[in-house]
Formats: C-alpha cells, sequence, structure tokens
C-alpha cells in the first residue's frame, strides 16, 4: 500500500543520492532531473517487491536507477536513429538548471571513470561501476544486479585485474616523459 508520508521521508533520504548516480552517467541537466524522477517513480511501482534481507534501500535504488539509465540509452539511441527530438519535458527555472549544473560539474570524474571502463565486459563494468564508482558493497551491488554474491565478486576481480592491465602502459609513458624532461 502506498503511504504518501513515508515515501517523502523516502525521497528526500535518497534522491540527493540518485541524483548523483544520475549525474555521474548523463550530461544534461534535464535528462538527470528526469531520469531520478522516473527511478522514484518506479521504486514507488515495485515497493512491493523490496526485501531488506537482500541489501539496502541504496542498492534497490541503484538496480532500479541502472535500469532507468538503459532505458534512457535505448530510447536515446532509437531516438538518434529516427532523427527527431521528443518535446514535452518538464520545463527548469534557471536555479534547477544551475543546481544540476552543479552536480554534473561534480560528478565530471565519476563520468570520465565510468568512460574508462567501457572496454570491459558488460557484467564486469556494472560491477565495478556499482562498487568503486557508485561505493556500493559487493553484496549490494550484487543485489541491485540481480546477482549472487560469488558472481560479483569473481567478476569484480576480472575488472580490477584488466583496469590494472590497461593502466600499466599509461603509466609507463608517462614515467617515460616524465624521464625525457627537465626535473
Amino acid at each position: 500500500m502506498y503511504d504518501p508520508a513515508a515515501f517523502e521521508v523516502f525521497y528526500r533520504r535518497h534522491v540527493d543520492t540518485v541524483t548523483r548516480f544520475m549525474a555521474r552517467r548523463v550530461t544534461d541537466p534535464h535528462t538527470v532531473a528526469d531520469l531520478t524522477a522516473e527511478t522514484f517513480l518506479a521504486a514507488i511501482d515495485s515497493a512491493h517487491a523490496y526485501r531488506a534481507d537482500l541489501g539496502s534501500e541504496t542498492a534497490w535504488l541503484y538496480g532500479i536507477a541502472r535500469n532507468v539509465v538503459a532505458a534512457e540509452v535505448r530510447r536515446s539511441a532509437r531516438q538518434s536513429v529516427l532523427g527527431s527530438r521528443i518535446a514535452g519535458r518538464r520545463l527548469l527555472d534557471g536555479d534547477d538548471i544551475d543546481r544540476l549544473e552543479e552536480k554534473l560539474d561534480a560528478e565530471a570524474a565519476g563520468r570520465r571513470a565510468l568512460a574508462a571502463l567501457e572496454g570491459l565486459p558488460d557484467g564486469e563494468r556494472a560491477v565495478i561501476e556499482l562498487v568503486a564508482v557508485d561505493q556500493l558493497s559487493v553484496t549490494e551491488a550484487a543485489t541491485a544486479l540481480g546477482i549472487r554474491k560469488v558472481t560479483a565478486r569473481v567478476r569484480l576481480h576480472r575488472a580490477r585485474k584488466a583496469l590494472r592491465s590497461a593502466a600499466a602502459p599509461m603509466e609507463q609513458t608517462a614515467g617515460l616523459s616524465y624521464a625525457g624532461g627537465k626535473a
């Protein structure tokens, strides 16, 4: 049963976290606002399915938010193919845009980190995003992804190993350019 007062408390407790999650994944303040709202609407629709014994509210919301972002990516791809823009977004006032642009700026490093993960297989990338970028525990990441904890640990290990291997040539190149320059 939907309880508006309880939802308001839940919303206020998690809106900033979900907004930051979205700001790490998209660059448009209108899209950040829309996807954050869609996440909470989906949370209302699926509140009956939440099980505290499987993970925290944050992990559950991140699972929903990942699905919302994935749906947006699919929608954007279809829209791009069609070459048209869908109108009708809620208008944001200047303060809303300024606030969301601040969050976008604050999450720029997170977006860069996510871009560096693009070469990983989907399962490994999803786990490391949730653990390293969104700061969930491995158990919470497993819950958000709907996989077993041991599977999440294996994927995290593989992702970290691949990222270390990818970073090694960059560090060597940086060291060579420094060694060749003036100290």
